[in-house]
C-alpha cells in the first residue's frame, strides 16, 4: 500500500484552535432546552447526561445537524417557551464559540503565542513532509469554510493542501462527504491510495467505506499529544484501523502510509 492522498479532518486532528468547543456548546444546549425553568435534580441529571452523550456521539458532524437536534429537543421538552430554528442557534453557539477563538488568534497576531501552541504535536513538519514527497493533501471540516481556512492560514498549515472544505455558509451539504467523493471518483483515485485522518467517527466511516485507511486520531488536545481515551474508544467502535495521538513519530507515519 502507497497512499497517495490524505483526506484530515481539522479541529482536534490538526488544529486546537477550537479545542474546548464541548464546554461551550454544553452549557449553550441547556440554556436553550431549560429556558428559564428550575429543574429538579433528577431532571438536571438526566439533561446533563442527555447533553453529553448527543455531544459525544455527534463529534465529527457538521454543526447544523447538531443545531437540529438541540431544536428538536427544545420543542419536545416544552420548557422554554422561546423555540428557536437550528439556524439561530448555530448563529449564538458559533458567536460564543469565536469568543474563544478570537482571544487565541490574537495571542498568535500579537506573537503571544506561536503556530505550534494550537498545532497537534508533528503536525507541521508532517504535513510539509507529506506534501513535498508529491502526496496530495485535502481538509474536510464540519466547521464553517470561511473560519476552517482563516485558522489553517493563522496557523501557517493552508499552503500544504490542494484543498480545504469547509462546511458550506446556509447549507447542509457535507463537505466530508463531497471531498472524499471527488478523490475517488473525480481524480481516479482507488480506495487503496487513499487514508483519512481525523478524531470524529464521521471521517472514520467514510474512509471505511470508501476503502481508503481510515486513521483515527484520538488527541489529546489540552496536551496537543498523546491518547485521549474517550476518543479513542469512539474511533475504534466507528472502525478506525489505526489509532494514533499525534505526528510526532513521523518515521512510524511514514511506514503506515506505506512511504519510507
Amino acid at each position: 500500500m502507497t497512499i497517495k492522498a490524505v483526506l484530515f479532518d481539522f479541529d482536534g486532528t490538526i488544529s486546537t484552535l477550537r479545542a474546548g468547543w464541548e464546554e461551550v456548546m454544553a452549557p449553550f444546549m441547556k440554556e436553550a432546552i431549560a429556558g428559564g425553568r428550575q429543574l429538579s435534580a433528577a431532571e438536571n441529571e438526566a439533561l446533563d447526561r442527555e447533553i453529553a452523550d448527543y455531544i459525544d456521539q455527534s463529534t465529527g458532524i457538521q454543526t447544523i445537524y447538531q443545531m437540529q437536534w438541540l431544536a428538536g429537543l427544545v420543542k419536545e421538552k416544552g420548557w422554554n417557551g422561546e423555540a428557536l430554528d437550528e439556524w439561530a442557534y448555530k448563529a449564538e453557539y458559533n458567536r460564543r464559540l469565536l469568543e474563544r477563538v478570537k482571544d487565541r488568534v490574537e495571542r498568535l497576531a500579537s506573537g503571544q503565542a506561536d503556530a505550534d501552541d494550537y498545532l497537534i504535536k508533528g503536525a507541521a513538519s508532517f504535513l510539509r513532509t507529506l506534501r513535498d514527497r508529491g502526496v496530495a493533501l485535502y481538509v474536510a471540516s464540519g466547521t464553517d469554510h470561511p473560519d476552517v481556512v482563516r485558522e489553517a492560514g493563522v496557523l501557517g498549515v493552508a499552503d500544504c493542501f490542494k484543498e480545504i472544505a469547509g462546511a458550506p455558509v446556509g447549507q447542509t451539504a457535507c463537505s466530508k462527504e463531497k471531498v472524499l467523493q471527488d478523490l475517488i471518483h473525480a481524480k481516479g483515485l482507488a480506495g487503496s491510495e487513499l487514508a483519512v485522518v481525523g478524531d470524529g467517527k464521521v471521517e472514520i466511516r467514510l474512509g471505511c467505506e470508501a476503502g481508503g485507511f481510515a486513521i483515527g486520531l484520538a488527541s489529546d488536545e489540552e496536551r496537543r499529544g498523546g491518547i485521549n481515551p474517550v476518543k479513542e474508544k469512539r474511533l475504534i467502535a466507528a472502525g478506525a484501523q489505526w489509532i494514533v495521538g499525534d505526528f510526532a513519530n513521523e518515521a512510524e507515519w511514514l511506514e503506515k502510509l506505506g512511504l519510507q
